[in-house]
């Protein structure tokens, strides 16, 4: 099995510049979890439905812990590929697991993060319900049909 079975949605390739490089000679540790951000926005928006409406009608979500673990490093003018997957979802939280491949297919790093669905109105974590809860489900079981090869840091209770 290809890593990459496990990690459906494919973000837009990136490439290492000059500026995201420090004195080593290799990507900064900074523009990781920025690549890994910013490189979910379709998927979180579209897919995930965080939209401007779904904002608008009063929720949105908060990052409450991340990860990233470094395993290769990234040199410039290389062309990055990060996937990503719905790992678990209940009630108030989701775990999102992303992948970073360079061109040569070799994992550079693993990154975690457990987003808080947020009441903006009391800006406090809150119950997911109906129709937008039951996409992520949705999404979260096509992304999960495939098992990890490695363990996760980071954990979520199951939605029972």
């Amino acid at each position: 099995m290809t890593i990459q079975l496990a990690f459906p949605y494919v973000a837009q390739p990136l490439k290492v510049t000059d500026a995201m490089c420090d004195q080593n000679g290799h990507m900064n540790v900074a523009f990781y979890s920025q690549l890994f951000g910013r490189s979910f926005e379709h998927f979180y928006a579209h897919d995930m439905g965080f939209s401007t409406s779904y904002f608008e009608s009063g929720f949105s979500s908060f990052t409450l812990e991340d990860n990233v673990k470094y395993i290769h490093e990234c040199l410039i003018d290389e062309q990055l590929a990060i996937h990503y997957r719905l790992h678990r979802v209940n009630k108030k939280l989701i775990h999102l697991v992303a992948i970073m491949l360079n061109e040569k297919q070799q994992l550079c790093a693993i990154y975690e993060t457990v987003l808080g669905h947020i009441d903006m109105n009391v800006r406090k974590t809150t119950d997911m319900n109906g129709e937008f809860l039951d996409n992520l489900l949705r999404i979260m079981a096509k992304h999960t049909e495939t098992t990890l090869d490695f363990p996760l840091r980071l954990n979520i209770k199951a939605l029972r």
